[in-house]
């Protein structure tokens, strides 16, 4: 598979780079991809929720009503979670909602997401570029000139460059990772995939691995 490399005026260069068929050309594994953003998503929750139970409650102790004689049910406790202000049955309790997923797994989502979005002919590679200071308006003019400015995109970059990525924090719909940090998720939350030239061949060679 051939893709075009683009300038960040949005012009074609006339260069050609082959893919490998093993990463951009499988047939994706939708339930892989299922897994790993099931399990970013559970890694994002803090699981810090906690509600008081019955042997928690600061209230007294005493029995509120006699045993028999008053038609009613039977009560021993305040605390009981049948009344106001009594705790709570089966609260939430903190809790940590990671899960384990093989790595061969997780290699294989992302394999996945990088193939269904090149199925979809989402995917643009982008001449190494840079900036010489952090300013937004910059990375605007990267967008506006690849008609990209209210999409979502993902520019993904061989190492971490500073000023470009200062330069697209302030925009809503435009993220920044390098390889070592991309992640099924954001792949498959991005309409339009921006890799950079320099950054194909290490993506390669990590997902082979």
């Amino acid at each position: 598979m051939e893709l075009s490399v683009l300038n960040i005026k949005g012009e074609d260069t006339g260069k050609k780079v082959s893919v490998s068929e093993e990463i951009f050309g499988i047939e994706p594994n939708t339930h892989a991809i299922y897994l790993d953003v099931k399990l970013y998503l559970a890694n994002q929750r803090q699981g810090t929720h906690k509600s008081k139970e019955r042997a928690e409650i600061n209230h007294s102790t005493r029995k509120i009503k006699r045993q028999k004689g008053t038609g009613g049910a039977r009560a021993g406790s305040i605390k009981s979670p049948v009344f106001v202000g009594g705790g709570r049955i089966f609260g939430p309790r903190p809790r940590d909602y990671g899960f384990k997923i093989n790595k061969k797994v997780k290699v294989l989502a992302r394999i996945s997401a990088l193939s269904a979005k090149a199925k979809s002919d989402a995917i643009s590679v982008v001449e190494a570029f840079t900036f010489d200071a952090p300013k937004t308006k910059s990375y605007l003019n990267v967008l506006n000139s690849l008609s990209l400015v209210n999409t979502k995109t993902l520019l993904i970059l061989p190492a971490i460059d500073s000023n470009v990525y200062l330069s697209s924090r302030n925009i809503p719909k435009a993220r920044v990772t390098t390889v070592d940090s991309i992640n099924t998720y954001d792949l498959m939350y991005a309409d339009r995939l921006l890799i950079s030239e320099s950054a194909l061949s290490i993506l390669e060679t990590q997902l082979n691995k």
